[in-house]
């Protein structure tokens, strides 16, 4: 059942994460003093107190929102899903709830449903929705985890009953309204898995699985969920055959922040979504909507780039599986440790392979030109295997003009792309094999 309901997942690679709430507002700073590192973490940061942080609520109306614009951005940028803080650790819910008014209908100026909203402008472009929900952290309520200025019991509460409290009384009904009132969901997005001990974890994940049987399980509900998450921003350094995917930013913040323009180039995403697709992974990643519901022009230009990328070579990225090669990924330093003291892992930019039966995907990012492989022809020398090649060409050369392959006396072969390649987006050269799968 589990590769069943992963189906989609291993096959749509490329998702839109959205971290919006009340945090938006403050956007880092709080009366006039600047809040160390993520934007939707301000609550915590500064220690605000909760009946203070709630106040922005009365404030929240964001009144150029508009799920329409957000999915299609989503679209344009050749994402197949959208996940989006339903409720995060701030405790405020981006939906109509019955057990807490604290959330965007009831408590706000706005009082509109942003989450029935944006799933059903994704259903209308046929893209994938689903939810993160923050089942731990609560900086709103007493039982929640990480709020110790308001509550300091909380080191308690896990004996004192209070945390169970909280998941009978919040957590477990407003799962249920999420499951019940937007449509299908392809998954929900668990986060900090704090005190998700004994019979916690498959209390949720029944009423997932009774609710909406499909709907994928992430990897930090605190139990095995359907697939791995990565820490943020992680990319593993090898491949793997597990289903995983990698939480990432555009920038340095998730929630919006006004001082963060650190930016990722359209080149950087696409290397990234390359280098997690032909390791077997998927990427979601993340905007940080401003206040009044716009998302940050950078985030969409570059976001934009990305999918017109896409356009001509996605062929490469959905529905393929990850490199049968693996030495272009990088190699481990002989000096350099990493924070756990381990050798560091040192990442190899230059190609990346992603396959389908009878075919190789190489997308070449950097190909050195050297005397010797000019003697040899080609400009870039393919890893061994033994299949026959039948036919080489650029995924986005329209007419399929065939590129050249040069065998070695000692069976090595190089190709000649049909011209000198340092292209941060990487060109896409397609290799056509007899048999479905490679021969090494």
């Amino acid at each position: 059942a589990k590769a069943k309901r992963l189906e989609w997942f291993r096959h749509d690679k490329f998702g839109l994460f959205i971290h919006w709430g009340l945090y938006a507002i403050p956007a880092g700073y709080w009366k006039g003093e600047r809040a160390p590192g993520i934007g939707e973490w301000v609550m915590h940061r500064m220690k605000i107190p909760a009946t203070e942080y709630a106040q922005l609520a009365t404030q929240f109306n964001p009144v150029q929102f508009d799920a329409d614009a957000w999915a299609q951005l989503a679209a344009d940028a050749g994402m197949k899903y959208v996940v989006i803080t339903s409720k995060h650790h701030d405790g405020f819910a981006l939906f109509k709830s019955a057990v807490s008014p604290y959330n965007v209908v009831d408590a706000t100026p706005f009082q509109r449903d942003i989450i029935k909203e944006l799933a059903a402008a994704c259903a209308k472009r046929g893209l994938r929705f689903g939810v993160y929900y923050s089942q731990s952290q609560d900086w709103h309520e007493r039982g929640g985890t990480g709020n110790n200025w308001d509550f300091p019991a909380n080191a308690v509460k896990d004996k004192d009953g209070t945390f169970d409290a909280y998941l009978r009384g919040k957590v477990e009904p407003q799962l249920r309204e999420l499951l019940t009132h937007y449509g299908p969901l392809c998954l929900i997005w668990f986060d900090t898995p704090q005190l998700m001990t004994g019979d916690r974890p498959k209390r949720l994940t029944d009423i997932v699985r009774t609710l909406q049987p499909d709907t994928l399980i992430d990897g930090r509900l605190g139990a095995v969920g359907d697939y791995q998450s990565t820490g943020d921003n992680v990319i593993p350094a090898k491949a793997n055959d597990d289903a995983f995917e990698v939480p990432a930013t555009l920038n340095q913040t998730w929630g919006y922040r006004t001082d963060d323009h650190n930016w990722k180039s359209p080149g950087e995403v696409v290397l990234k979504l390359v280098d997690i697709v032909s390791k077997g992974g998927n990427y979601l990643l993340n905007v940080g909507p401003m206040a009044n519901g716009v998302i940050p022009q950078p985030s969409q230009d570059n976001l934009r780039a990305v999918g017109a990328w896409l356009r001509m070579n996605g062929e490469a990225v959905y529905g393929t599986t990850r490199s049968p090669f693996g030495e272009e990924f990088g190699d481990y330093a002989t000096k350099l440790k990493n924070a756990k003291g381990q050798p560091a892992f040192l990442p190899y930019p230059e190609w990346r392979c992603t396959a389908k039966p009878g075919k190789l995907y190489f997308t070449l990012f950097h190909v050195e030109r050297d005397e010797l492989r000019d003697r040899a022809f080609g400009y870039y020398r393919l890893p061994d295997f033994k299949n026959k090649i039948t036919a080489v060409y650029q995924l986005d050369d329209p007419k399929r003009t065939p590129l050249a392959v040069k065998a070695e006396q000692d069976g090595t072969r190089f190709l000649n792309p049909t011209r000198f390649i340092n292209d941060s987006m990487g060109t896409v050269i397609v290799v056509e094999i007899e048999g479905g799968a490679v021969v090494r």
